[in-house]
């Protein structure tokens, strides 16, 4: 067996080393024919058709691209701190990114998740999944902005999410690293991983305004968890997963988790699952993890630990779980649009199975089990089985749909995307990828009514296709036409971080509904200001806060002395424009974190040390009109101990004689 695994190993090697370095495809010269350029025009002025969400990867953020044109339109800060707009560096978002470690400024967002009505997308939310310390984000799409973040105990690198169910009931989430479960005895040998070690699913439920709750878990097995669909249609009330690691090694993965012939799909009957939670069959489990949550009315964040969860038991409720052999180290798992085939993508098969639901009921009706895996029971593999499209490509990942009876899988190693027929398995047309490709997504293409004009290829290796920047090149997203037979290459652009899954929808669902600006009689931010009016300083001990605002093209106030070195002071500063597309920056010299972007109606807070006694200016950092230069101001800082008053003012320069009695404007 050992052997045999080598030799599979290298084949594969070898093919991602000729993949990337040594051949082109033979018909990489014409992949792209005249009529490209064209298909992929957007004309200055004109609207995208869909908005792109593509996953950041290691930047920790999310991005939205216009489509067809490739044209980055928004990085939406999730995970980690953005100095750009002042997200994790606010005081008013700092604690979106709280956890049950601390205060963790970044994270690796690898997936993307539309929130759905009925099976098809609503327009209203994007989840987004936090890989390193294990968390769920969601994006509202009326402002492009992360509104609420869940961290996910008994878990850890967060992979297997976060995906949803038909009607956004739920949020679902698998671990990838199996751990010792948080109420457990941490500190065992990592040898004792069969014995120590489990799998968690976490069901986050999802409010009609968007809240989320982590209503419970499902303790499994010790395996990983990798990709995972909701059911649909005849398969509601059912979630897939690819497992993989059935032999729990701990070292050596590449090696030893790649022993068996077959992994795991896992069927979860959610519904089951919510029958025993009603009964009362869960335990109540102590852990700790952060729920973290941004209103747009305060314009801040807040931040709460919370102490409890419920858990289920598989191996003792033995009709939630149910594993299917599926060949090899599968990485994908997908349902067709009318929820009967579930696809499983084995990246070192050399097939594509693919499942009916079916026949996996009428499998469990008949207990056609081989036996149980750790008290799961196990299909038998053909009865489980539609069947197998023999032969498409090397190193299959991902799978979406074309909803005309036609699925598309990016082949890894052979750098390719396949399109088959789901109802005769036989493939109809591959197309090149430019290299070594993920993830694709056709606009729906995971839901009941795909968009079969587009898909999208994200590629890991970019040899070639991009201007040098030294030894890291821009990582690629790939566009082509599927409107006709074959596939079409339109269109390369590149993506900010490594992109992983992404999702597209119509521009019509989100374009209508998008926030231009914030009411400034609605903020109710505890330091708001809502008009030059109410701006002041005030001092408390060693703490001054200025509360200023800003409008094209002044600060008031724009003079403030009276800060003495050591204080603590708290810029918070409110935007005063009632127009769209018209947000004001802020920085001052010798600040440590970073800028804010104040939108209109707005109010953020910058905290600054004063470190020592000068003259420090500030100004606006966006650009806002044609006096934008001149929107600037100073703030004046005095010794320690110094008797020099606190005063403020805009528009007059008090002479020094005054000093010592101005108070106030």
């Amino acid at each position: 067996m050992r052997s045999t695994q080598f030799k599979t190993l290298a084949t594969i090697c070898a093919g991602v080393v000729l993949s990337v370095v040594g051949c082109k495809p033979k018909n990489a010269g014409n992949a792209v024919s005249a009529d490209a350029a064209a298909k992929a025009y957007v004309a200055p002025g004109k609207y995208d058709e869909f908005y792109n969400f593509v996953s950041g990867g290691f930047s920790g953020q999310m991005t939205a691209y216009g489509l067809p044109s490739g044209r980055l339109l928004r990085v939406i800060p999730v995970f980690s701190v953005d100095p750009e707009k002042g997200y994790g560096y606010s005081e008013e978002t700092k604690p979106m990114l709280n956890t049950s470690h601390g205060f963790v400024p970044w994270d690796d967002l690898h997936h993307t998740e539309l929130s759905q009505t009925n099976g098809e997308i609503d327009g209203r939310w994007i989840f987004g999944n936090a890989n390193n310390t294990p968390r769920v984000a969601r994006i509202d799409l009326k402002t492009f902005r992360t509104a609420e973040i869940i961290e996910i105990p008994n878990s850890a690198g967060n992979h297997s999410s976060p995906f949803i169910t038909e009607n956004t009931e739920y949020v679902v989430a698998g671990t990838r690293f199996s751990v010792p479960m948080d109420d457990a005895n941490g500190d065992v040998p990592i040898n004792t991983y069969k014995k120590n070690f489990k799998g968690s699913i976490s069901f986050i439920s999802v409010g009609k305004e968007g809240e989320m709750n982590l209503a419970f878990q499902i303790q499994t097995p010790g395996v990983n968890f990798d990709l995972s669909h909701s059911g649909k249609g005849p398969s509601s009330g059912w979630f897939f997963f690819s497992c993989y690691n059935t032999e729990q090694a701990n070292t050596l993965l590449e090696v030893n988790a790649s022993q068996k012939d077959k992994d795991f799909i896992m069927a979860v009957n959610w519904k089951k699952a919510e029958e025993y939670l009603k009964a009362g069959k869960g335990r109540k489990q102590s852990v700790k993890y952060a729920h973290n949550k941004y209103s747009d009315v305060t314009h801040s964040a807040t931040s709460e630990i919370k102490t409890e969860v419920t858990v289920l038991d598989a191996k003792d409720l033995k009709d939630i779980c149910y594993f299917i052999p599926c060949p090899k180290s599968p990485h994908g798992c997908d349902v067709d649009p009318s929820g009967q085939y579930i696809v499983g993508s084995g990246k070192l098969a050399a097939l594509i199975p693919v499942f009916s639901f079916d026949k996996i009921q009428k499998a469990i009706a008949a207990k056609d089990f081989i036996g149980d895996y750790e008290g799961i029971p196990v299909i038998k593999y053909e009865s489980a089985l539609y069947g197998e499209v023999k032969k498409p490509g090397l190193g299959p990942l991902h799978t979406e749909f074309d909803g005309k009876g036609n699925a598309y899988t990016t082949f890894f190693v052979s750098s390719e995307v396949v399109k088959w027929n789901i109802k005769d398995l036989k493939v109809v047309d591959r197309a090149p990828t430019y290299y070594s490709v993920g993830h694709l997504t056709i606009p729906g293409g995971d839901t009941k009514k795909p968009n079969a004009k587009y898909l999208i290829a994200y590629n890991k290796i970019t040899k070639d296709r991009y201007l040098p920047t030294g030894p890291e090149l821009a990582q690629s997203a790939q566009l082509y036409d599927i409107s006709g037979d074959k596939m079409q290459l339109i269109l390369d652009f590149p993506t900010i971080g490594e992109p992983h899954y992404a999702q597209a929808v119509s521009a019509d669902l989100i374009k209508n509904n998008s926030v231009k600006f914030f009411k400034i009689e609605e903020n109710k931010n505890q330091y708001v200001a809502r008009g030059e009016s109410e701006t002041k300083v005030v001092r408390e001990g060693n703490k001054v806060h200025i509360y200023m605002t800003c409008i094209r093209s002044h600060w008031s106030p724009d003079n403030i002395e009276g800060i003495k070195a050591g204080d603590e002071v708290y810029f918070h500063v409110t935007n005063l424009e009632q127009d769209w597309d018209v947000p004001h920056g802020f920085a001052i010299k010798g600040a440590n974190t970073a800028e804010l972007l104040v939108m209109p109606g707005e109010t953020q807070t910058l905290k600054w040390v004063a470190e020592k006694p000068g003259i420090f200016p500030f100004y606006c950092t966006d650009f806002c009109s044609a006096l934008h230069q001149e929107m600037q101001g100073y703030l004046r800082v005095s010794p320690a101990g110094s008797n020099v008053p606190l005063l403020f003012s805009t528009g007059k320069n008090l002479p020094a004689a005054d000093n010592a009695a101005a108070v106030k404007k």
